[in-house]
């Protein structure tokens, strides 16, 4: 009895440990560099680069780029990094797009980079923000159609703002998370050095005890954080890239998604690693890319 109430308590700990490091990731600082890293591509893509920001609901200020081609298309597509990242890593697609007409839209995420908000919620106050990001991008751009592309966090954040982006024509999302709980059956795993089966089982409750705190001290119900439960119910057009030797989050997130709607569409690139589709395989990344956004025109 002595020994199980000891490890509850150990738990616990654990658990709120957890629980904040999740709400509070490391803060990538935005600087000079990464100002000067996207200037250097709206001179090679002969783009008007802007900074753009907006409130969010509950008053966080949030930040970005606008990037708009000479020879635009008529589309957009919003670009959402990585946790404990910035807008500076998703301009790598932002090339790509850049180059083929589309006018880019790279936010910082809430508790991210250079945009307000006290703590990542990983996809629950990210959607609404994703909403006016779209409201934003139809009022200053009027695009024939809107595109969403997502690596990791920011693949979890974008499908779930389906539902509240409806009009999204079709959206790309790498690497991927199911659910909160998932991901952190993997982190438990990754922290310990084991598989997500510690997670799952041996410490099962200072998972459960990060979810209570995290829903006590900050009000926010992690368990509801489901990219899996939102695609279950979308009609918009949905494709999943999930390398094949990612250890970050491993490929089942994405094919329990695929499982949860059978109209979304999965590429596992073998030997591509964490958002390393577009490395392990370039040309195959950027002709699945642009067929899927060419291939859903406007809804």
């Amino acid at each position: 009895m002595l020994c199980g109430g000891l490890w509850l308590a150990i738990c616990a700990a654990i658990g709120i440990e957890l629980g904040e490091a999740a709400l509070h990731p490391a803060r990538l600082p935005f600087g000079r560099s990464d100002e000067a890293a996207a200037r250097s591509e709206a001179v090679r893509d002969q783009a008007a680069l802007a900074d753009v920001s907006l409130t969010a609901a509950d008053g966080a200020i949030l930040r970005g780029w606008s990037m708009r081609p000479a020879a635009g298309n008529g589309d957009a597509v919003i670009l959402l990094h990585g946790q404990a990242d910035n807008r500076a890593g998703m301009l790598g697609p932002a090339h790509l797009l850049l180059r083929h007409g589309y006018s880019v839209l790279l936010p910082d995420a809430r508790a991210h980079g250079a945009s307000g908000g006290a703590i990542a919620t990983y996809g629950l106050l990210e959607a609404g923000d994703i909403r006016r990001w779209i409201d934003w991008l139809e009022r200053a751009e009027t695009p024939h159609c809107i595109y969403g592309l997502g690596d990791s966090m920011g693949a979890g954040q974008l499908l779930q703002s389906l539902a509240q982006v409806p009009e999204f024509c079709a959206v790309v999302a790498e690497s991927t998370f199911s659910s909160f709980r998932e991901a952190a059956y993997d982190r438990v795993g990754q922290t310990f050095r084991s598989g997500s089966w510690l997670g799952r089982t041996l410490l099962r409750p200072a998972i459960e005890e990060g979810m209570l705190y995290a829903r006590f001290r900050y009000a926010v119900n992690l368990e509801a954080a489901s990219p899996e439960w939102r695609v279950a119910q979308t009609q918009v057009p949905v494709l999943l890239i999930h390398g094949l030797a990612d250890t970050n989050l491993p490929p089942r997130h994405s094919e329990r998604i695929k499982a949860a709607n059978p109209d979304v569409v999965l590429w596992e690139p073998l030997g591509a690693d964490h958002c390393g589709a577009s490395t392990a395989a370039p040309a195959e990344y950027e002709r699945r890319v642009l067929g899927w956004f060419s291939g859903h025109p406007v809804r």
